[in-house]
């Protein structure tokens, strides 16, 4: 067999083995998975590396990405950031709006994320604005990453006319999965079913900002993992942040986790906002506010790590790099190294779990989107923040260094 490209003698990971191995690629796809692949227009040695499918950032918002330059709003709580947002979206443009974008995405890919869910706010306020500048996004940066389109309302569905209008006409123009902002709602159960209603209409998968604080007297969880039973959407549905998980003692965790597992709900922890925006009126033992996944996951439930947002109010750190934020939810998490690889999932194999990719990771057959790390093993990589030297995208080189 002709190879376009043979990477030679990688630490190769794969759904159900790690092994030395030559990954040969052909016409942008994984052609063969063995050593001593001959006949390669190209060889790259990849000796003492380790190779991973490429990242998936699950959870990301590149429409109010890189805001920090035009507001005051450096620090505070989450209805803070809320506000300061909708204040400056009333002015955001197409072309600034995919300026902003662009800027995260061209680091998300050298850092070695090939796929990526991007929610987007549509309202009156805004309009489809951002909306059009992520579909341009997708469209010119697919060279080397997939960018998935989740449109939700931020500011309420129930008590924002006209929202649900624009929603329609987003689904109708190609966005490919609904989210959901219960807790900003006058009326959460019926926003909660309203998207429901529309996801089922368009047959797109839903994805909620979920339970976003620290009271656990109440939640609602438990009508969405009600609703997804209900309109038996199981394994469609996932819920982000719900960090009043991060509250309940172990028989109330372990219940939640049950409905969750049952309903088939997956969870995304997006450490790095959820650290910064609670425990904020805490003046000592500050809670860390962070959603346990490896907890979730032991008890069945898909789970993912993200990275939400990135230099903004709600969050003025990020290069988003996946690796940094596995790395980061670890350390916060106290996951030992007998838990590295775990969380290494939770940027690669777990969220394409949760987001339905079927043609992911490292098999014969499968696009070859692949990552080459500085480091002979996955928890080397995630305990040093190993730099990740080139990645691939269908076959083709996006970066290296």
């Amino acid at each position: 067999m002709r190879f376009d490209t043979v990477i030679r003698n990688g630490t190769v990971v794969t759904a159900s083995d790690t092994f030395v191995s030559d990954v040969g690629i052909q016409d942008g796809r994984i052609a063969a998975l063995a050593l001593g692949l001959t006949g390669a227009d190209e060889v790259i040695d990849a000796t003492g590396h380790f190779v991973l499918p490429g990242g998936i950032d699950s959870h990301v918002h590149l429409d109010k990405a890189c805001l920090l330059g035009r507001c005051g709003h450096l620090q505070g709580g989450l209805k803070a950031a809320i506000a300061a947002v909708s204040a400056m979206k009333r002015d955001f443009t197409v072309a600034d709006v995919y300026e902003r974008g662009a800027q995260v995405l061209e680091q998300a890919i050298a850092k070695g994320t090939t796929r990526m869910r991007s929610h987007v706010e549509v309202d009156p306020r805004v309009g489809l604005r951002s909306f059009e500048a992520l579909k341009a996004l997708k469209r010119d940066y697919a060279w080397a990453i997939d960018l998935t389109l989740c449109v939700f309302p931020q500011e309420g569905l129930t008590n924002d006319p006209g929202t649900e209008e624009l929603l329609v006409r987003a689904l109708q123009d190609g966005a490919e999965a609904l989210g959901g902002c219960p807790y900003t709602d006058t009326d959460p159960h019926a926003q909660i079913a309203r998207l429901f209603a529309l996801a089922t209409r368009f047959d797109v998968d839903l994805d909620f900002h979920l339970d976003f604080d620290l009271d656990a007297s109440w939640m609602h969880l438990d009508e969405v993992c009600r609703q997804t039973t209900v309109h038996g959407y199981g394994g469609r549905v996932a819920i982000g942040h719900v960090t009043k998980l991060s509250c309940l003692p172990p028989e109330a965790f372990a219940r939640a986790a049950g409905r969750l597992a049952e309903a088939g709900v997956a969870v995304t922890v997006l450490p790095a906002t959820d650290v910064y925006l609670l425990g904020r009126e805490a003046t000592h033992d500050v809670p860390r506010g962070l959603t346990p996944a490896h907890r979730l996951l032991a008890q069945g439930v898909t789970c993912s790590v993200a990275t939400n947002n990135v230099l903004n109010p709600f969050t003025p750190f990020g290069d988003a790099s996946l690796l940094r934020m596995a790395n980061f939810y670890a350390n916060v998490a106290q996951v030992g190294p007998e838990g590295f690889d775990a969380c290494i999932e939770f940027v690669t194999a777990l969220p394409a779990r949760l987001m339905n990719l079927r043609d992911y990771g490292i098999a014969i057959g499968n696009p070859a989107d692949l990552v080459v790390l500085d480091a002979p093993t996955q928890a080397e990589a995630l305990a040093g923040l190993a730099e990740p030297i080139m990645g691939f995208k269908n076959g083709r080189q996006s970066f290296s260094r």
